[in-house]
């Protein structure tokens, strides 16, 4: 009989220890190589990040936006750790120089070729059970925006150039273009 092959399990410090440059993130002790954005997904990203940014300094928010690359820290177990494009968390004492140790409330991923399995299977599982609020899902390729409202058990689809309601806020809501 052939003994099963035992899958390795890889942890923070295995993510520390990568080359200069090399990203990565770490599901359940298993590591997930990153490819570098486009110009695409950096202009979305950027675009969301200063929509953000701008409604929470303007409305004396409590929160904080922070963009890729940022450590976020799911679980205590060190085998968790990703990098979401966007993270907004409202739970201040969860950030310290590291990045986020716990889930925060809001995750945006745009999809590139290399992470859609990723960002629509693995980390829709794993950000709902870490305790985010809401995620959401930007796919260029497709012109569409998931919003998953954990917290209501919804999910609304958009299309680019539609206003999407954030969840986490009464009055606010992003085009995504």
């Amino acid at each position: 009989m052939e003994a099963l092959r035992k899958e390795n399990v890889y942890t923070i410090d295995d993510i520390y220890r990568l080359p200069d440059g090399q990203r990565a993130e770490l599901v359940d002790g298993k590591i997930y190589y990153m490819t570098p954005p486009g110009r695409t997904h950096q202009k979305i990203s950027w675009k969301l990040h200063q929509a953000i940014a701008n409604y929470i300094d303007g409305n004396e928010g409590g929160c904080e936006v922070y963009a890729a690359p940022f450590a976020v820290f799911l679980n205590e177990d060190g085998t968790n750790y990703v990098e979401p494009d966007i993270s907004v968390i409202c739970d201040l004492s969860k950030l310290d120089e590291k990045g986020c140790h716990g889930a925060p409330d809001w995750i945006i991923e745009i999809v590139s070729q290399t992470s859609k399995s990723r960002d629509y299977m693995i980390k829709l599982f794993k950000y709902r059970m870490a305790g985010v609020r809401e995620y959401w899902v930007v796919d260029p390729a497709k012109s569409q925006i998931l919003a998953y409202r954990f917290e209501n058990e919804m999910m609304e689809q958009y299309s680019f150039g539609e206003e999407i309601p954030v969840g986490i806020y009464k009055e606010f809501s992003i085009r995504v273009e």
